[in-house]
């Protein structure tokens, strides 16, 4: 009897739990529920999205926080990161980005270039001088040009920059869920807390369904 109690305690104050940590996190606080919803590219999947720029200090300390989150995220939830457009540099290294996923080397060179610009100060400025610093990350200098001024990453740039504005970001990191909630670190209370509002609206989502 007393160790059914003892369950009975436990499991009581398990779902206390997790109906505080929702009570706590509400649109208009921590979240903020888009007036219009964006399209998503797999309805049968919870989309979560990162956008970030290669120069923002908070995303380069952002990465080795949701890195090892974002890899044991389940099979239902989609996440993938679009560069921030804001003109400039941020256009040129959304670009670069682009471009490292066409040619289906992003994860292999991910790292190295937030590392490049804020630890080896480079900028990568300039499509030469991102080709010149991928070389020495084994990336073929004249493969990398063609691709950075080919149609098909100019016109995911120009999706790139529709998603921002329809996602209405005035700053980086920020996170969207399924196309319906916005977020960042200011507004969630910290990195590790922004990954619990992530949790908190994926589950709605799944649940939702």
């Amino acid at each position: 009897m007393r160790n059914l109690l003892l369950t009975a305690v436990f499991a009581a104050a398990s779902l206390f739990g997790w109906v505080a940590q929702a009570a706590e996190f509400q649109a208009g606080k921590e979240y903020v529920e888009l007036s219009s919803p964006v399209p998503v590219a797999d309805s049968g999947k919870v989309e979560v999205v990162e956008l970030f720029w290669y120069g923002c200090p908070h995303c380069y300390q952002f990465e080795p926080i949701i890195n090892p989150w974002a890899k044991q995220l389940p099979d239902d939830v989609a996440f993938k990161r679009i560069p921030a457009m804001f003109g400039g540099l941020w256009n040129a290294h959304g670009q670069l980005f682009i471009t490292l996923e066409s040619m289906g080397v992003e994860p292999q060179v991910h790292d190295a270039v937030f590392a490049a610009y804020h630890q080896e100060r480079k900028k990568l400025a300039t499509p030469e001088e991102m080709a010149d610093f991928l070389v020495g990350q084994g990336i073929d200098k004249q493969a990398f040009l063609k691709t950075y001024n080919s149609f098909g990453v100019r016109s995911r740039v120009e999706q790139a920059k529709k998603l921002g504005m329809a996602y209405q970001i005035t700053g980086v990191p920020v996170m969207i869920v399924n196309g319906k909630y916005r977020f960042d670190l200011g507004s969630a209370g910290g990195p590790e807390r922004a990954l619990e509002v992530a949790d908190f609206l994926i589950e709605k989502e799944r649940s939702a369904r």
